[in-house]
C-alpha cells in the first residue's frame, strides 16, 4: 500500500498565522532586550546567582514581576510579601486572558496552559490587535499568539542571558532602563483610537505619577483600576453605545419606518 504523501491542506493557514505572529512581535521584541540586559545585572546585585537569576526568567517569564521580586530579594523581603506583591502585579493577565478567552476557549488544555505561559502585555498587545482587525478561521488563531509569545520568550531568554554574564560591563550612564517605558508606549499609543480608550490611557498615567509612592508598587494597580473605570463609563455614555442599547431593546425600530 502506497502512503498518502499529500501535503496536509491546513497547514499553510498555520504556519502564515505562526510566522504572521513572530513578524509581528519581532519589533516589539527589539525593545524588550535592554529591559532583559538591565533585568540580568540587577538579579545578581540583589544577590541572586546566575543560575537563580534565569531560573527566574524562565519559570516566572514576567519583566515587572521580576524586577520587584529582584528589588524585594535585595532588600531581605519577607516571602509572603514578595508573593503578594508579584501577584498584585500581574493582576493584569486576568484580563488580557478575559480578552482572549473566546477565541482560544476551544483548545485543548495542553495548547491553552502553553498559550497562558506565554501571555505576557506584548504578546497580547499584537495578538489582540491582529484578532481584532482579522476574520481567522478558529483552527488558525492560536499559531498566530504562538508566534507572538514565543518570540518575546525567547528574545528575553536569550537577553537576561547576555545581562547575567555581560551586563555589568554596560556603562550606568546609557539609561537603558528607559527603554522599558519607550516599548510600552509603543505598545499603547496604536491601540488610542477612540476617546474612551485615549481617557482610560491618560487617566492611568495620571494616577500612576499620583500613587508612585505607595508601597509594594501597588500604585500599579490603582493607575489599571482607574483607568478601567474611567473607559468603561465613557464607553456606556457614548452615543454609538446608547444607539447600540437603543436598538437592542426596541429590535424593530429601524424597519417600522420603512
Amino acid at each position: 500500500m502506497i502512503a498518502n504523501t499529500q501535503p496536509d491542506p491546513s497547514a499553510r493557514p498555520r504556519l502564515s498565522e505562526l510566522w504572521g505572529g513572530v513578524k509581528s512581535e519581532l519589533p516589539i521584541a527589539v525593545g524588550v532586550i535592554p529591559f532583559g540586559l538591565i533585568y540580568g545585572v540587577l538579579a545578581l546585585a540583589a544577590g541572586l546567582n546566575p543560575a537563580q537569576a534565569q531560573a527566574m526568567s524562565s519559570i516566572v517569564f514576567a519583566g515587572s514581576a521580576q524586577f520587584i521580586a529582584a528589588q524585594l530579594i535585595g532588600a531581605g523581603t519577607v516571602l509572603p510579601v514578595l508573593w503578594l506583591t508579584t501577584l498584585v502585579v500581574n493582576l493584569r493577565h486576568v484580563l488580557y486572558s478575559t480578552a482572549l478567552g473566546p477565541d482560544l476557549r476551544h483548545l485543548p488544555r495542553r495548547w491553552r496552559w502553553l498559550l497562558a505561559y506565554l501571555l505576557t502585555d506584548e504578546a497580547y498587545a499584537v495578538t489582540a490587535v491582529h484578532y481584532a482587525n482579522h476574520q481567522l478561521p478558529r483552527a488558525c488563531k492560536h499559531w498566530f499568539f504562538l508566534g507572538a509569545g514565543f518570540t518575546l520568550w525567547a528574545t528575553w531568554q536569550i537577553s537576561t542571558a547576555v545581562g547575567i554574564f555581560l551586563g555589568a560591563e554596560v556603562p550606568a550612564s546609557w539609561s537603558l532602563d528607559f527603554t522599558l517605558a519607550l516599548t510600552f508606549i509603543g505598545i499603547v499609543i496604536p491601540g488610542l483610537k477612540e476617546r474612551p480608550s485615549a481617557a482610560a490611557a491618560l487617566s492611568a498615567g495620571i494616577m500612576a505619577v499620583l500613587a508612585y509612592s505607595l508601597p509594594y508598587k501597588l500604585g500599579l494597580m490603582a493607575a489599571a483600576l482607574t483607568g478601567i473605570v474611567v473607559g468603561v463609563l465613557l464607553e456606556n455614555t457614548s452615543p454609538s453605545s446608547r444607539n447600540l442599547k437603543g436598538s437592542e431593546k426596541f429590535p424593530g425600530k429601524e424597519s417600522a419606518g420603512e
